[in-house]
């Protein structure tokens, strides 16, 4: 018999590296690079889709599958709307993610028409901060953007990264969320990893990432909900419900419920964990899932170090891997304490 909640399965999925911003933050090169065509992400959706109806007959399992497409800027493919049809055609949840300038009437109404589920767009703060990071004049574009994505009937996130250069202007996006008519606003942390590297001084303390959670998640009225995929961010939302003893159940997703795809075919474990585990050109993606030692070890406690691998949160947080492999006690460990966790026990 089926389990009664399906479990999570993603795929993020970055169709391109073009991009047509330089920000400061970016944990990509932002060059062109090989790119799939849509013939080859036909295939892999069919043999991921594959896998999955295997892995529910064999177990008893089932799947709630999700694609988030993105890039680079994924605008940037002309054939996106055949990206996303051969994606969703394999019955994945189809997701965007977007910087939201190349957005427009046109192009939000094909995401519609498509059933994309939701559209992610990135907005760094006030109009100054975020233009001091993605650059002139993309605030603005971002904002006719979403606009564009609301009026098409498109649920939107706004998703901030949050670092010393923006962490003081979060009550404002909040504000200017609610303006905007957006029901959701998420908040991830700044990983110092490919071009964001060099804002490594910028990462805020464990101590400042806790009190702004505390001030963000006050935030949350009826009409804006605050979201973040941070595993440690998320322990503050349900205190005591952990559980120690067992294998992974929630917080980072690393090698527990999705993979990252990028555009030449690398399989990594999380787009900001640069740890290749394989090529879906090359490989199978089945046989990287059961085999691979680099998720092997995600998934095993024992393989932790320092505080994570003592933490009784384990089973349902794990810290950030991606933050604690840039800028962990041991640069290039991913299974080391994640530096900007602020839980003592």
């Amino acid at each position: 018999m089926a389990i009664a909640q399906p479990f999570d399965f993603f795929l993020q999925w970055h169709i391109t590296n073009r991009c047509n911003l330089q920000c400061r933050h970016c944990y990509q090169s932002g060059t062109s690079g090989d790119e799939p065509t849509v013939a080859e992400i036909g295939e892999v959706a069919t043999e991921a889709a594959a896998m999955l109806k295997d892995w529910q007959r064999l177990y008893g399992v089932t799947f709630s599958p999700s694609c988030t497409v993105t890039g680079g800027e994924p605008f940037l493919r002309e054939d996106l709307p055949a990206v996303l049809e051969a994606i969703g055609r394999e019955g994945f949840a189809l997701y965007l993610l977007t910087n939201g300038t190349l957005v427009d009437r046109s192009r939000a109404l094909t995401l519609s028409a498509l059933g994309v589920k939701g559209v992610q767009v990135s907005l760094e703060g006030p109009e100054a901060i975020h233009d001091g990071i993605r650059g002139a004049g993309s605030f603005r574009a971002a904002q006719e953007g979403v606009g564009a994505l609301l009026e098409a009937g498109l649920p939107v996130t706004l998703n901030v990264t949050l670092s010393r250069l923006n962490a003081g202007s979060v009550a404002e996006m909040a504000a200017l969320t609610r303006r905007l008519g957006v029901q959701r606003l998420g908040f991830s942390r700044l990983v110092p990893a490919g071009r964001g590297a060099e804002l490594q001084r910028q990462m805020l303390t464990s101590q400042e990432v806790r009190s702004l959670y505390e001030t963000l998640f006050a935030l949350e009225t009826a009409d804006l909900e605050i979201v973040t995929g941070d595993p440690v961010g998320g322990q503050l939302r349900a205190p005591g419900t952990y559980r120690q003893g067992g294998g992974p159940f929630g917080g980072c997703a690393a090698g527990v419920s999705g993979l990252t795809l990028l555009p030449d075919g690398t399989i990594l474990p999380c787009r900001r964990l640069e740890i290749p585990i394989g090529n879906v050109r090359t490989d199978s993606l089945r046989e990287v899932w059961a085999s691979s030692e680099v998720l092997a070890g995600l998934r095993d406690k024992s393989r932790y170090r320092g505080k994570c691998g003592v933490c009784p949160r384990w089973c349902g947080c794990r810290g950030c891997r991606a933050i604690a492999f840039a800028a962990g006690a041991e640069p290039g460990d991913p299974f080391g304490a994640d530096p900007q966790c602020f839980f003592e026990d």
